[in-house]
């Protein structure tokens, strides 16, 4: 028969190891290169709640402002995976592929682990599809191709995450709910590196960055 003191240390020890088996909780490389630490999972408060929100606080500007990151990086992010799956069929250069590849790996990982995640405990919608700007730019890629394609994919990447870049610092820095600041302190770290990747994409393909001069090959 168990003892109540085992029963006692059986509950005490158990959050430790739920605890643990989330924050192993990883999903595997794909494409090659570093892959992302996903955040540990959290459960919400109650329906409609999130970490360091009470379901009885009045929403404040800081709130407003995080379910904005959150829905803004979602949509974003489903975008670079429609732009990804875009490139890999339609560019004929390698690299751009494999970056291409990447975008599709890393950000439906991003997406699935991290943000809709977040976006449920906060109580924001998920995207129908993506922003006027997003749409306007894969009707414009879908109509090239060769050398003309993979220009024009490279200089809206770098542009993309050069802006992702930023709105993920910033709620590093002012980010209050845990998740949030947990999601863009690891993000802008993804983020950083996609842009690096890109940025010598575009040097090897002679393609101009800002603020920084592209020695022909």
């Amino acid at each position: 028969m168990i003892s109540k003191r085992t029963v006692r240390t059986m509950w005490l020890c158990s959050p430790v190891l739920l605890l643990s088996t989330a924050m192993l909780a990883q999903a595997p490389p794909s494409g090659g290169g570093q892959q992302p630490n996903m955040p540990s999972q959290q459960q919400p408060n109650a329906p409609g709640a999130y970490p360091g929100a009470s379901p009885a606080t009045a929403p404040t500007e800081q709130d407003f402002g995080e379910k904005a990151f959150v829905s803004k990086a979602l949509q974003g992010g489903e975008a670079e995976v429609e732009l990804g799956k875009l490139a890999q069929e339609k560019s004929q250069s390698a690299d751009v592929k494999q970056f291409a590849q990447k975008m599709v790996s890393d950000h439906s990982q991003m997406g699935e682990k991290w943000f809709k995640p977040v976006a449920q405990q906060m109580g924001v919608s998920e995207p129908k599809g993506p922003s006027k700007k997003d749409k306007k730019l894969i009707e414009k890629l879908q109509g090239l191709s060769g050398p003309q394609f993979d220009t024009e994919y490279i200089q809206a990447m770098l542009k993309d995450h050069k802006e992702d870049l930023k709105d993920f610092q910033n709620q590093a820095q002012s980010a209050q709910n845990p998740v949030v600041k947990q999601i863009a302190e690891q993000g802008q770290k993804i983020i950083s590196m996609h842009l690096q990747l890109i940025e010598q994409i575009a040097q090897a393909h002679n393609v101009p960055i800002e603020g920084k001069e592209v020695s022909s090959r």
